[in-house]
Parts: structure tokens; C-alpha cells; sequence
């Protein structure tokens, strides 16, 4: 399998991601491996392949042929997806303001005085590595 990781700026949508929870967690998998891991009630096969395949168009998985099944692996990893989906959000959302986003999040659901304390670990911690 090659090892070929890509950032996407592309947003997957419910059903594409999570197909892709199932191969970021698996790393490769046929599209039964992948029918057999999604909760009930389970999509027909051939939705699972069509959604594989589209995630294939889109840069996000590639296979690796094995006479007429094909294995799919994830080209691009979590972590990348999720800091390109949170920098379109940050700014789609709110103008690129990181502080608009944590008041949103703190107005919309009540924030322990334990995360705040480790949210301001963080953002010293990245600080200090700048």
C-alpha cells in the first residue's frame, strides 16, 4: 500500500466521513470490512462502494487491486482533514477570529472552569513554541 498523505480542503459530507472514521481508524479495508463497521441499520453494499468511490474521485482514499475486490486506504490523515475543516469553519464563520470562536462555544455550551484553565494551557503552550 503506498503511503501517499495529502491534505484535502475539500468537506466530506456525514456518510463520506464517516467511512473515513472507519479507514483512519482501520487504515485499509474492503468495502465489506467497511458495510460490517457502520452502525444498523447498515446502507446497502453497493451505497458503501458508491460513497468509497466517490471518496476516491475525490483525492481522499486509493485502493490496492486484489483480482476484482479492491482494498481502499485513507490518502489523506485525520489530523489534516480536521485542521483544514477548523481553518474553513474559523473563517467561513467567524472572519478568521479564534476568540469568536471560543465565545461561541462558551455562550452555546457551558464551559467547566477546568477546560478553561486547560485551554489557556494550550494557547501558552503554543506560545511558548512560536
Amino acid at each position: 500500500m503506498a503511503e501517499r498523505l495529502k491534505p484535502r480542503s475539500q468537506e466530506l459530507t456525514r456518510a463520506e466521513l464517516e467511512i473515513m472514521q472507519i479507514l483512519w481508524e482501520n487504515k485499509a479495508c474492503f468495502v465489506n470490512d467497511i458495510l460490517n463497521r457502520l452502525p444498523e441499520p447498515k446502507p446497502a453494499y453497493n451505497t458503501v462502494s458508491t460513497v468509497v468511490r466517490i471518496l476516491e474521485k475525490k483525492g481522499f482514499v486509493g485502493h490496492e487491486s486484489y483480482g476484482k475486490s479492491h482494498k481502499y486506504y485513507p490518502t489523506t490523515d485525520r489530523e489534516s482533514y480536521t485542521r483544514g475543516f477548523m481553518t474553513s469553519v474559523l473563517n467561513n464563520f467567524f472572519g478568521g477570529s479564534a476568540s469568536r470562536l471560543v465565545s461561541f462555544l462558551s455562550s452555546n455550551k457551558k464551559i467547566s472552569l477546568e477546560e478553561a484553565d486547560e485551554i489557556m494551557q494550550l494557547l501558552k503552550r503554543e506560545e511558548e513554541e512560536r
